[in-house]
């Protein structure tokens, strides 16, 4: 079963919530609601989420303080902000929401059909990742027992398993780098540039696991 992704939506008025919840329930993932930044902080002490919509105008904490929290730890600094807001100060307010580390700044009211596909590339990066994560795990797990002999059947039945399912995720990187054209997300874009190399880097990995592939197979390249 495919694990979901969970997509944290930050907003003080209930009906806004509401509006998020309407628009982005055709992707089927998890929606986490966070009625203030300070909600928003504790939600992320425990949970991963694919993306964060956070909107500017809270009171207390507003989106810009809650956003330099995010990225001032080290478990949330790389999840995706996509800042809401109502109001339109000029270039030097949404400037401010870059600074802030946001990946988007948009206006409302906004259109739902846009919206909702920001939101889906950077869940699909989100669930590429993962994939490439567990991929990583069992390939770690192959390489702590050893470069099986050519007559293991059992460990040759491992790699060819490995090795089908990273072609799986690869192929999925591939189609996804392909929808992101020119007018997308300079963060989107630089977030799949990110997870083919991952994929690169693993499957010389794997490679090198092959009988007679040579010495180099004890290691497995950095996946930051």
């Amino acid at each position: 079963m495919v694990q979901k992704a969970k997509i944290l939506l930050v907003d003080d008025r209930p009906e806004n919530l509401l509006a998020l919840e309407a628009i982005l329930s055709a992707l089927d993932q998890t929606l986490v609601r966070a009625s203030s930044g300070e909600e928003a902080l504790k939600a992320l002490l425990t949970d991963d989420f694919a993306v964060i919509l956070l909107d500017v105008q809270m009171p207390g904490m507003d989106g810009f303080e809650t956003a330099a929290h995010i990225k001032r730890r080290e478990r949330t600094r790389d999840i995706p902000i996509i800042f809401l807001t109502a109001i339109n100060h000029g270039p030097h307010h949404t400037f401010r929401g870059y600074a802030a580390g946001a990946v988007d700044y948009i206006s409302k009211p906004f259109d739902p059909w846009v919206l909702r596909a920001k939101v889906s590339v950077f869940v699909d990066l989100y669930m590429k990742n993962c994939q490439l994560r567990e991929q990583a795990s069992l390939l770690r797990l192959q390489l702590e027992g050893g470069q099986p002999a050519a007559g293991d059947k059992e460990s040759a039945g491992l790699l060819a398993e490995l090795s089908a399912r990273l072609a799986a995720v690869e192929e999925q990187a591939e189609a996804l780098s392909k929808q992101l054209d020119e007018s997308a997300d300079a963060a989107a874009v630089a977030t799949a540039a990110h997870l083919e190399r991952k994929l690169t880097g693993l499957r010389r990995a794997l490679d090198a696991l092959e009988p007679g592939a040579g010495s180099g197979a004890g290691q497995v390249p950095s996946q930051n």
